[in-house]
């Protein structure tokens, strides 16, 4: 069995973790999915666990994405099962970004998955991440919704990748793959947002 599978796999295991759901238990009586937005991830941690545990929240959730990403990069080689070296990061890539959204360990669901997308576009682009930063941080400022930040983000990105990394369309499609599956798990927001109701973001 190639490692590239063996490593998607892996990939996919690592973001079934729940990462804000095992330190609320560990460390708060805050249950998420049972307070604020209901989801398990760093934004909703951050309002009812404290910004604490949010942080950490959102740094494990990032690392879900790249530690996969990362460990192709360095250990599959150029050409496995006639599949580019690409196609095997881009795997590795959509796996944990998968299982944060569709964790095993939590029936098949999961959280938004933003920030583990991050983590899974950091090694692949880092220059597109920068800009969604900028991108992410203008909304958030001027409008202080961080659900609005997360979906322009996710919906501006593929176009940074067609752009920063022309030479993979693998690349290309699992971003927009991500975006889909975002915008699908924001649809509660999105309708808030229609709404006028979306909480606001108070630091």
């Amino acid at each position: 069995m190639p490692i590239g599978i063996l490593i998607a796999l892996f990939g996919y295991l690592l973001g079934s973790v729940p990462t804000g759901l095992i330190l609320t238990k560990l460390f708060s009586k805050v249950d998420p999915r049972k307070t604020g937005s209901k989801n398990i991830g760093a934004t909703n941690i951050f309002r009812t666990a404290g910004k604490a545990l949010g942080i950490l929240t959102l740094v494990g959730d990032v690392l879900k994405g790249v530690i996969p990403t990362v460990i192709v990069m360095h250990l599959v080689p150029a050409d496995q099962w006639g599949l580019s070296r690409h196609v095997w990061i881009a795997l590795a890539g959509l796996s944990p970004f998968l299982g944060h959204v569709f964790s095993i360990f939590l029936g098949f669901k999961g959280g938004k998955g933003v920030a583990t997308a991050l983590g899974v576009y950091l090694p692949i682009s880092t220059i597109s991440v920068l800009i969604e930063f900028l991108i992410f941080a203008g909304i958030v400022w001027k409008w202080r919704y961080i659900s609005l930040g997360s979906i322009a983000c996710a919906t501006t990105i593929p176009i940074l990748i067609a752009f920063f990394r022309s030479d993979s369309q693998a690349y290309f499609i699992i971003s927009v793959i991500i975006a889909a599956l975002i915008l699908y798990r924001h649809q509660s927001n999105i309708s808030r947002l229609l709404q006028g109701t979306e909480n606001k973001w108070k630091a």
